[in-house]
Formats: C-alpha cells, sequence, structure tokens
C-alpha cells in the first residue's frame, strides 16, 4: 500500500492519501480520544503519541500534531497507524452512530437565502477547502451574518481567517447580498 503526503497550508497538519475510500459519504471530525468511540480508525491514529486531531475525508486523512512534536518523527508511526487500519478490516466509523456533517444538506425548512448560502459553500468553498485537508461546517445565518467553522486542516490554521475574510466572505457577498458578514464558530 501507498500513502502519499501533502502538505496543508497549517503546519501542525499533514494530508494523508491512502489510495483507497476513507469515508463512503460526509466526513468526520475528531478532536480527542473521547470523540472518536465511534471511530475505530481515528482510535487507532490517536494512540499515536502527539496525535492532537482526526478529520477524514472522502480519499483522504488529515492529521494535526502537537506543536512540540516534528512530522519526522511522527510521519511513519501515522503510515503505520493506516495501513494497520487497512489491514484490519474495521470500519472507519460504525455505521449505527453516525458522526458525519450534513450541514450543507439543504432543508425544505431553510429559507431562500440559506438554501443559496448552502448551494455556494457545497459546490465552490467546500471542494477547494477539501484540497488543503479540510472541511468548512455550515452552522447558521442570522442578521447578515454567516457562521461557519472550519475543520481539518483548516481548523486552527492561521490562514482560516483569511480564507473565511477574504475569500469566502467575499464571495457570498457577491451572490448573495443579504450577507454582510462571515464569522467563524469554535466547538
Amino acid at each position: 500500500m501507498f500513502i502519499q503526503t501533502e502538505q496543508t497550508p497549517n503546519p501542525q497538519t499533514l494530508k494523508f492519501l491512502p489510495g483507497k475510500v476513507v469515508m463512503d459519504q460526509g466526513t468526520a471530525f475528531f478532536q480527542n480520544t473521547n470523540e472518536a468511540s465511534n471511530s475505530p480508525f481515528a482510535k487507532r491514529l490517536f494512540e499515536v503519541e502527539g496525535v492532537n486531531g482526526v478529520f477524514f475525508g472522502s480519499d483522504f486523512i488529515t492529521i494535526t500534531k502537537d506543536q512540540s512534536l516534528d512530522w519526522q518523527v511522527m510521519k511513519p508511526l501515522v503510515l503505520g497507524s493506516i495501513m494497520d487500519h487497512y489491514n484490519s478490516g474495521d470500519e472507519t466509523i460504525i455505521s449505527n452512530k453516525t458522526n458525519h456533517d450534513n450541514s450543507l444538506k439543504v432543508d425544505e425548512n431553510d429559507s431562500d437565502i440559506v438554501k443559496q448560502i448552502k448551494e455556494l459553500l457545497d459546490t465552490r468553498v467546500r471542494p477547494a477547502v477539501a484540497m488543503d485537508g479540510g472541511d468548512i461546517i455550515y452552522d447558521s445565518f442570522k442578521d447578515g451574518v454567516v457562521y461557519l467553522q472550519m475543520q481539518g486542516a483548516c481548523s486552527g490554521c492561521p490562514s482560516s481567517t483569511a480564507t473565511l475574510k477574504m475569500g469566502i466572505e467575499n464571495m457570498l457577498k457577491h451572490y448573495v447580498p443579504e450577507v454582510q458578514e462571515v464569522r467563524p464558530i469554535n466547538e
């Protein structure tokens, strides 16, 4: 099994591409072992000393490490855990407990503005953010402000504020005049 790695804009985060499906649908983000109770794969990755975050995309895994440790030491251990997972036959996520995001799924109760915001985020923003090893989660739209959460490599990334303000906010304001601002939320 050949696993490729890619740098992300966040120096504490590395993107791993196993060449296999990671998530059949959606994404999942774990910030500690307790959150990983329904994911044998995430639990295995948190066993590597210094892993502070695990994000699963459709065909990639993004790992965030402790700032005090070096990727040269951690990378072989993470690669070994990824190979162990695929050799084990374990599921990425135990299916009876879903943890993947559906925040951009259009709901019939959504206003036309919210539907337009979700569509733009899903088709224009999410693919670009995924290329950097992350995802964007829609929270709400209130009084002209769109609230979003950054996940994976984008969570805690030094350039995530610029991405939100310069990229996403400007794009949403252009297409949806009711949008006045985009703000991050932190869980």
